[in-house]
């Protein structure tokens, strides 16, 4: 039997997260990148441009994933184990390669890029093995790092992927109430998390029933637990007084959203609200600031003094905000848009960013524990506007 080292399966329908026009919209704004660049084909291994580009988003399993886009065409490409699925789930062609022989991934790519071009490739994600096959596959005569041009490009969001990053943030909310209902004195952080996990999951099959349900996760953080913003859910038991995190992250098609809140079991003494008015004022303020022309830096250097005035500044421990996307949450940070002193991007309409100041104060300090709100914020010509809907602060997130 004459088994081929690539081929195309193509069955079923195709369901993608957004029209065909929005992906030519994207792929146009590339191929305009490209030829400034003077870059005849990107090779595209990362998830998150791969799903931006396609609407094809991979789960590897050990497994390389690529798309290929030249002037002319749009090619994913997925191993054997996958099937249909890549085809039915892309705005592009796809080709299967197959594991009949190592490095059929890179026969499939070259026969679509052809050899001895000018190869665009992802300098944050290509690895030196698989730069190397690059290299010996395609022989290009110059490679290019196209990451930040598209990085550059995402940042800045169409209406369409606008309105699913709302979307998403009500889903969010959602999994926020389940969350609160849940707290009970006695109660696992585990059995909390499912709650919001599970009431999202059903939720965004409600919403979107032709979307795949995949990596929506939460994050429920008790006493001790709150000390670190991403710190693993656990098994300990809620207990009268206790300061908790809920950090809830619904995805939708690749597009991440997030809720996150300070909420107390039952009761909240006099030091911890005090800790905790001072960051619900700084979530206030900070989203004040976001506005265009806003600089990343001066948004993060105001809110610094902010908090140096109230002597908390030295209890901050990671930047105020980040950039809202495809995987941009996880997987595809868009590193370019983030409150940080180092970041001068400046705001611009059509950016989605969060607001998230975070206050850890020690354990034997009056107030222990890890403080936190978390908003999406849309920039819109005259300002922004808070796509996230559950309340915070103490008169609401006192629960149990």
């Amino acid at each position: 039997m004459d088994r081929p080292q690539h081929y195309r399966f193509h069955q079923g329908d195709k369901v993608l997260p957004f029209s065909s026009a929005e992906y030519d919209a994207r792929l146009a704004k590339l191929r305009t990148i490209m030829a400034a660049e003077g870059v005849d084909a990107c090779v595209f291994t990362s998830m998150h441009n791969i799903a931006y580009y396609s609407g094809f988003l991979y789960c590897s399993f050990g497994r390389p994933y690529a798309l290929v886009v030249t002037p002319t065409d749009s090619v994913t490409m997925s191993a054997g184990i996958d099937a249909a699925q890549p085809w039915r789930r892309s705005h592009s062609d796809n080709i299967t390669y197959t594991d009949w022989q190592r490095n059929n991934y890179w026969r499939a790519i070259v026969s679509v890029t052809g050899k001895g071009k000018v190869i665009g490739y992802e300098g944050d994600h290509l690895n030196l093995a698989q730069n190397a096959l690059l290299l010996e596959f395609l022989q290009p005569v110059l490679t290019k790092d196209i990451a930040p041009a598209t990085m550059l490009q995402r940042m800045h969001k169409s209406d369409a992927e606008i309105a699913l990053i709302r979307a998403g943030a009500q889903v969010a909310d959602v999994g926020g109430y389940a969350i609160k209902d849940a707290i009970k004195v006695g109660t696992r952080e585990i059995d909390v998390a499912m709650a919001g996990r599970d009431a999202m999951e059903l939720e965004i099959a409600k919403r979107f029933p032709d979307a795949e349900y995949r990596d929506t996760w939460v994050w429920f953080q008790s006493g001790i637990n709150t000390d670190g913003a991403h710190n693993p859910v656990t098994s300990r038991k809620l207990e009268h007084g206790d300061i908790l995190s809920l950090n809830t992250f619904p995805m939708i098609s690749g597009y991440y959203t997030a809720l996150e809140r300070t909420l107390f079991v039952q009761d909240v003494d006099a030091a911890s609200r005090k800790i905790w008015e001072a960051n619900v004022a700084a979530h206030e303020y900070g989203m004040s600031l976001l506005v265009p022309g806003a600089s990343c830096a001066d948004v993060t250097r105001k809110i610094n003094t902010f908090f140096a005035d109230r002597d908390l500044l030295q209890y901050r421990t990671f930047g105020y905000g980040h950039s809202f996307g495809v995987l941009s949450h996880y997987y595809g940070r868009e590193a370019g848009l983030e409150l940080r002193e180092d970041i001068d991007t400046v705001l611009e309409p059509g950016m989605v960013i969060s607001m998230e100041p975070m206050l850890t104060i020690p354990n034997g300090v009056p107030g222990a524990g890890g403080y936190r709100e978390h908003d999406i914020l849309v920039i819109t010509e005259s300002g922004n506007e808070n796509i996230t809907g559950y309340p915070y602060g103490p008169d609401f997130n006192v629960a149990g």
